[in-house]
């Protein structure tokens, strides 16, 4: 029955756009696009984050907009957007001028982006070609395996300092379906907390060693961060990634 709900409210959600106009009156508003998938695996995930952003956008009078789709995406469309979220949304498919124009918005910071779990499904899928500047975006990596059904791991915080971690314990233990690249991205981005493969519960052997899972890449204008969690729909229950999730956006939003 819950997943029922859960996926009649994921429907519901990419069929308008959300908007509290009677919050802050008087103020602009901060607007953010939201691009997420409408079925498949990570459909409850999405319904779950998308209740969540719902509730913060009428706290803080945030208009947001969702797609399950990239058609609309082009540069004159993205100049709305303060921010982009990707909620388990693939590097692929893509419209050509969706690509071009979310290169042009991350090249040269005209807006923020933050990306849960399958941005980094990086390779050839369905037939469509890897999108080789949204590998070197994540860090030059190329997806190989994940963990079907997931296992939990104590994650560890590497750079207390950054804002997106305020508020956060050193470590602690969360769960997802790890997904393992061909190497570690840790050469080529800013790495702000890693998984401890030890800790893994249940054991699994599906490993690559160095594994992070939440990073920024310093080598583009738009503030950005990546973060490896985002299958199961119970991290919207995890006061650890709601607070980590709120932090991304505050900080991303901050000029």
């Amino acid at each position: 029955m819950k997943k029922n709900i859960l996926l009649y409210l994921t429907i519901l959600l990419f069929t308008c756009s959300y908007a509290d106009a009677k919050t802050q009156p008087g103020k602009s508003k901060i607007r953010i696009f939201v691009l997420a998938e409408s079925g498949g695996a990570h459909a409850l995930f999405d319904g779950a984050a998308q209740m969540w952003l719902n509730k913060l956008a009428g706290e803080k009078g945030f208009i947001i907009d969702y797609a399950s789709d990239t058609k609309k995406i082009n540069k004159e469309f993205l100049k709305q957007y303060q921010l982009f979220i990707q909620l388990d949304y693939p590097p692929y498919p893509w419209e050509k001028e969706a690509q071009e124009a979310f290169e042009d918005y991350i090249q040269n910071g005209k807006g923020a982006w933050i990306g849960f779990h399958h941005p980094t499904l990086l390779g050839v899928f369905d037939n469509y070609p890897m999108w080789q500047w949204f590998s070197d975006f994540m860090g030059k990596i190329e997806f190989k395996r994940h963990i079907p059904g997931g296992t939990y791991a104590t994650l560890k915080l590497e750079d207390k300092k950054h804002p997106v971690l305020k508020g956060l314990p050193a470590s602690f233990t969360t769960r997802d379906e790890w997904y393992i690249y061909n190497k570690s991205p840790r050469p080529n981005v800013h790495v702000l907390a890693s998984i401890d493969e030890s800790t893994y519960n249940p054991n699994k052997e599906v490993k690559m060693g160095d594994h992070p899972v939440i990073w920024s890449n310093q080598c583009v204008k738009a503030k950005n961060i990546y973060i490896a969690m985002g299958h199961f729909p119970e991290l919207l229950e995890d006061k650890n990634f709601t607070t980590l999730f709120r932090n991304c956006i505050f900080w991303a939003l901050k000029h």
